[in-house]
């Protein structure tokens, strides 16, 4: 495949397809991975089930795979939940071109939350609990600014307290948690994450420097196109 489109007809059908099999609770995206990350979405059937429409940005485990930081990709049948409560059966599977290249996606979101109460209503009734899985911390997110929101929570919790309180080796390891999710491939992340840690530009690109000389095969995120 050389790009998503040359084979578009192909793809939205399929996606329309696997919509119909199995209805309303499932979603069923296709992204595409070329262009700008906030607007990756280029079809979409039940999108109510993340609240996202074509046109809409990716979600925080794509970035991953295309930092480089998730090298296999494709993952299938793993839980995660929406920012409404949702707990969600997905399952990933990277488009690749010619030269096996990540160029988009097709994700299957598949809405499981009643399936769950019914389980537990059993299982008060039978004494009997189910194993469950660990819920993946995927961001369905509107729009790009929401799963850097996310990521700076997330690293505030990991870290132990908020970015202008950090010192300098905590900035450098909070930089590398940022590189491991993929932020800096969001177009002008560093300006979000320079306010989030207090410090210039020139400091922030310094402290990355550090921080991915820290770590083997950091994988292949561009610095240089989100230093404006």
């Amino acid at each position: 495949m050389k790009n998503l489109k040359d084979e578009m007809s192909n793809l939205t059908r399929l996606i329309s397809m696997i919509s119909e099999q199995f209805g309303t609770r499932c979603e069923v995206v296709l992204h595409d991975l070329t262009g700008d990350y906030n607007h990756t979405i280029v079809a979409i059937e039940n999108g109510h089930v993340t609240n996202r429409v074509e046109g809409g940005s990716g979600s925080s485990f794509g970035l991953q795979v295309l930092s480089g930081h998730k090298k296999d990709g494709d993952v299938y049948n793993y839980i995660t939940q929406t920012k409404d409560g949702k707990v969600l059966r997905s399952s990933t599977s990277f488009l690749r071109d010619e030269k096996d290249q990540v160029i988009g996606a097709i994700c299957i979101n598949y809405d499981i939350s009643d399936l769950l109460h019914f389980q537990n209503v059993l299982e008060n009734v039978t004494m009997y609990p189910s194993s469950k899985k660990d819920v993946e911390p995927e961001v369905f997110a509107n729009n790009v600014g929401e799963i850097i929101d996310h990521l700076t929570a997330q690293c505030t919790e990991y870290i132990g307290k908020p970015g202008v309180e950090m010192t300098k080796d905590e900035k450098i390891k909070a930089l590398e948690f940022f590189d491991s999710k993929g932020a800096f491939l969001i177009a002008k992340a560093g300006e979000h994450l320079r306010e989030y840690l207090g410090v210039s530009k020139y400091t922030l690109y310094n402290y990355l420097e550090i921080s991915r000389s820290r770590v083997p095969n950091h994988g292949n995120g561009s610095l240089a196109k989100n230093r404006k």
